[in-house]
């Protein structure tokens, strides 16, 4: 163009062209904009966090992690008084995770942890001096902590090899420094997967490789490649850093930092390790607390909340646990991967063990004889160690047992010489007459004193209600449909260190019998009876539950599958745990994930109407008074749409109502934006497995408050938590989130969570609403086939209690599926069991939603039955089509709309009100869209004004 002259016609082509194309650029941009604003504007928010309300909050918050951390840390052992140190201690501590260490877990319960407190500095801020230069040793090797994330996950253990790190050398100059010696080992868990069985095999790693393998071994470090260990195991270096240590060191004491329940039981050939001590995800201060506890300036007085097993893999919760899939045979005999309708691999986890989980599988069969306890069992469900000792005595005289009630009253003594707390529990023995299943033990109440001074005394009560001990007898023995039974018998209530070591028998009752089937518990609403029958039992159900009768004699019998050699979906060839099904029951499971039953009504609901009513007027107004169809019949089809479609973090303001946009974050362990793009970082909480190992009601209160008012500094108003799954089994990847292996202790934990932070006018979303307790295949609508008096003792008590004494507004369903029907889609399970019984008023999201991936989770036939609105975490993207046509799901739009307006109603939302500010981001797009239009219509201008070429 600069050599050669241009006619006028090239010229106008060309830069025509040119400006045209800018602009169709800035049309596409635009309408790509409009579709995304909701996004943008959450990810350009800002949020001033340098406010004296929001650093006043944070400091708040901080000291209860503290303390949270202060109580949660279990001393497990502590021979020859090895602990505590002298303040002016010299240590060397050995491990590298000490360089790096797990502050919590991976995925929605992660939390920002830049600013948190290392484990070196919580010893050194306790008066312990670390060896400098066996530290920078460590440091230097320039290891990094695997990802274990969504997309994938390296289970690489990051240790040194120990032949070239721990030379002679290295060790003589530790000996040298001192003759203390710590040994600190870390294990990780997140969302999306579980934690391996093997560490060597297609079920640990991808066999694609992990870009972020510290060795470049797709498997980690190869001398650590072992398929006899798993994760929860001393890996190989590992193992040669603690035959190290122990051979240069007398005094050692051994530091886990896991949410999951390690394997402890190698530790007894090990004289040298004198101590042990587990702190799990301690948030953003609690490596202090260890520090403080390792120097006793804090007298522990955590206890755990798992039992830990001499062998993790025993039990018989692992028989059907991970991957598991149906497959389909062919006539020529080879095997295909069963998948729906959709393309959805067709998975299972069968809960063969019925309630015998944890404990309740342990104790009762050294009851029963089956085990040898003290070869099974390392540490009880309920244990830990002080630095003082205590007395507990049932006060004489205090029992209270009436027709509802139980109550005693305890007094704790100090009988060392240490200020220190104690835990008080209570257990419950129901006999056994082989009709309904029993644990031998059954935690019934507990409470935490306050510090008692060495030699003083504390008297604590605790009570419960004799309906508390009835079972729930899902066979129909005892009535026609199922129901809570207090069989007749002898019942014994025993006061115990912990499930296992008992203090003293509190008092033995003969109780007649009493069938809860006309009358109802006194907590529920609505008599319960056996509600999930279509869904866990016929095609695809358990035929055989574990029993306790003759000693666990058909333990044996118990079936999680077979091996498969199979053709997957993608032609791809592997072989997989399973069990062979007729194509008629994958037509069944696309019956029931897919079909949308045909409309039953004749009229639409009323909308569009002005009644004149605003939301504001409905705080404090029953979820049930009448009044609300005015409000109701205000909104128009697609208000409704909009407000159960798109509840991603938030939940839509809705003009014709003035209902406010409300902002809902993650997580478990504190707010946190790592999942969605609202810019807060929340003070990072302790993992709930720490918080739930204090045994402490009142810090789990003081947790929730403080969470409550950092939601009020950010203007946050739902908080995705408290989580409430139960440690079915210690490979869960999610367990760090979860509080304990016992639905009572979870539930009143989370109760007390779930009060605390409502008082303050935020709602919380309990979850994984329901049997959500592995990741394996969770997003595959895994199909979780489990009896329904497991499901009701076990894995719906947490949220039970949490609903009925926590008041909870808000669930959020699961991405499993309640044996045949997906989670979000049981009416049973939204309906009959969580409002008609436990008089649940409020709304359920489901959890993290994109149609095309998740296609079972069928937003239709959630809503009907009673899932209010879909958590699109990327709206527009992956929103389903409403079939607005449909009298039967407008009907539920609006019912699911009430639910939704009623919890926004009683929230703090009100008071931030409607935001009818353009953001500025809209603003500055404008202005550009001026500026730019102007700038082509400029250029065009030009181009044809030009003068033709001479």
């Amino acid at each position: 163009m600069a050599k050669k002259k241009m006619s006028n016609k090239k010229f106008r082509i060309i830069w025509s062209s040119i400006l045209g194309i800018l602009l169709l650029l800035g049309i596409v941009v635009n309408i790509a904009l409009y579709f995304f604003n909701d996004l943008v504007t959450s990810f350009l928010a800002t949020v001033d966090t340098n406010t004296e309300e929001v650093q006043q909050v944070r400091s708040e918050s901080e000291v209860v992690v503290e303390k949270i951390a202060d109580e949660g840390i279990v001393l497990l052992q502590n021979n020859e008084n090895a602990l505590p140190f002298e303040d002016t201690t010299k240590v060397n501590v050995f491990g590298w995770s000490f360089t790096n260490p797990i502050y919590g877990g991976t995925g929605s319960g992660s939390t920002d942890t830049t600013a948190a407190i290392t484990p070196k500095d919580g010893l050194e801020a306790a008066g312990i001096e670390v060896n400098e230069e066996l530290y920078d040793a460590y440091a230097a090797l320039e290891l990094e902590r695997p990802v274990i994330g969504y997309d994938g996950q390296d289970w690489t253990i990051p240790e040194p090899n120990p032949e070239d790190f721990y030379t002679e050398e290295r060790m003589q100059q530790a000996k040298a420094f001192s003759d203390t010696a710590v040994i600190f080992i870390g294990r990780s868990g997140g969302e999306g997967a579980d934690l391996p069985r093997s560490l060597d095999g297609p079920d640990t790693f991808d066999p694609n490789g992990s870009a972020n393998s510290p060795s470049g071994q797709r498997f980690g470090f190869e001398d650590d490649l072992d398929p006899n260990k798993h994760y929860l195991q001393l890996s190989n270096r590992e193992q040669g850093m603690i035959d190290t240590v122990t051979a240069n060191f007398d005094n050692v004491v051994l530091v886990v930092n896991s949410a999951n329940t390690f394997e402890l039981d190698w530790v007894k050939d090990y004289q040298q390790i004198k101590s042990i001590v587990n702190i799990a995800g301690p948030g953003q201060r609690g490596f202090v607390s260890l520090g403080k506890v390792l120097t006793g300036k804090v007298n522990p007085s955590g206890r755990t909340v798992d039992l830990f097993a001499t062998d993790l893999l025993d039990q018989p919760s692992l028989i059907s646990f991970g991957d598991q899939g149906y497959v389909l045979e062919n006539s020529d005999g080879s095997y295909i991967e069963a998948v729906d309708q959709n393309n959805v691999r067709l998975t299972y986890v069968d809960y063969l063990e019925g309630i015998y989980v944890g404990y309740r599988y342990y104790e009762t069969a050294a009851v029963e004889g089956t085990i040898d306890y003290n070869g099974k069992v390392v540490y009880p469900f309920g244990y830990g160690l002080s630095y003082t000792t205590f007395e507990q005595e049932v006060v004489q005289d205090s029992l209270v047992w009436n027709d509802t009630e139980i109550s005693v009253d305890v007094v704790v003594t100090n009988t060392g010489a240490v200020d220190g707390k104690e835990v008080v529990q209570l257990y419950y023995t129901a006999p056994y007459t082989g009709q309904i299943e029993k644990s031998s033990v059954e935690l019934a109440a507990f409470a935490k004193t306050d510090v008692i001074k060495a030699g003083e005394s504390e008297t604590v009560t605790l009570s419960f209600k004799v309906e508390d001990m009835s079972a729930y007898d899902y066979e129909k023995i005892f009535s026609d449909t199922g129901s809570y039974v207090l069989e007749a018998g002898d019942y014994t209530v025993s006061l115990m260190k912990n499930s296992h070591e008992k203090i003293a028998d509190v008092a033995t009752k003969e109780l007649e019998q009493i069938v809860y089937s006309e009358e109802g518990r006194s907590t529920d609403e609505q008599v319960a009876v056996n509600q999930f029958d279509e869904e866990v039992t016929g095609e695809g159900s358990i035929d055989t539950y574990l029993s306790r009768a003759n000693g666990f004699a058909n333990l044996d019998q118990l079936d999680g599958g077979e091996q498969f050699t199979v053709t997957t979906a993608e032609d791809e060839t592997k072989t997989v745990t399973g069990k062979v099904i007729e194509q008629e029951f994958v037509d069944y499971i696309n019956n029931i994930r897919y079909q949308v039953p045909a409309d039953t009504r004749d009229e639409a609901p009323p909308t569009n109407q002005d009644n004149g009513k605003t939301l504001a007027e409905y705080t404090g107004v029953d979820l049930e008074d009448e009044s609300w169809d005015e409000l109701l019949d205000q909104l128009s089809v697609d208000d409704m749409v909009e407000l159960t479609t798109h509840g991603g973090y938030k939940t839509k303001a809705i003009a014709s109502v003035g209902k406010p946009e409300t902002l809902d974050l993650d997580g478990p362990a504190g707010i946190s934006q790592i999942i969605s793009a609202a810019p807060i970082k929340g003070v990072s909480f302790p993992a709930a497995v720490m918080l739930g190992s204090t045994w402490n009601v009142e810090l789990a209160k003081e947790m929730g408050t403080a969470v409550g008012m950092e939601s009020q500094a950010y203007k946050v108003h739902g908080w995705y938590a408290p989580a409430m799954n139960i440690h079915r089994t210690a490979f869960s990847g999610r367990n760090f989130e979860y509080y304990s292996e016992d639905g009572f202790h979870s539930g009143i934990m989370a109760a007390a969570v779930t009060k605390a932070y409502q008082e303050q006018g935020a709602y919380v979303y309990l979850k994984h609403f329901a049997i959500n307790d592995q990741e394996t295949n969770r997003m595959q609508g895994v199909l979780t086939w489990s009896n329904e008096q497991a499901m009701r003792e076990i894995y719906l008590q947490p949220f039970e209690i949490a609903v009925k004494d926590g008041g909870a507004y808000a669930m959020m369903s699961s991405f499993n599926s309640i044996g045949n029907t997906w989670a979000g889609a049981s009416a049973p399970l939204m309906k009959e069991v969580l409002r008609n019984e436990w008089g649940f008023s409020g709304m359920v999201n489901t959890d993290f939603y994109m149609i095309n991936e998740y296609p079972y989770m069928n937003f239709e036939l959630g809503i009907r039955a009673g899932n209010d609105l879909i958590l699109t975490g990327i709206a527009p993207v992956g929103l389903p089509e409403v079939n607005t046509d449909n009298n039967d799901t407008l009907w539920a739009l609006r019912d699911a709309s009430h639910n939704i307006l009623y919890t926004v109603a009683n929230s703090n939302a009100m008071e931030d009100g409607i935001n009818t500010d353009t953001p500025q981001w809209v603003i500055t797009t404008i202005i550009i869209d001026v500026l730019f239009v102007l700038a082509i219509a400029t250029g065009f201008f030009f181009v044809f004004r030009r003068k033709a070429v001479k």
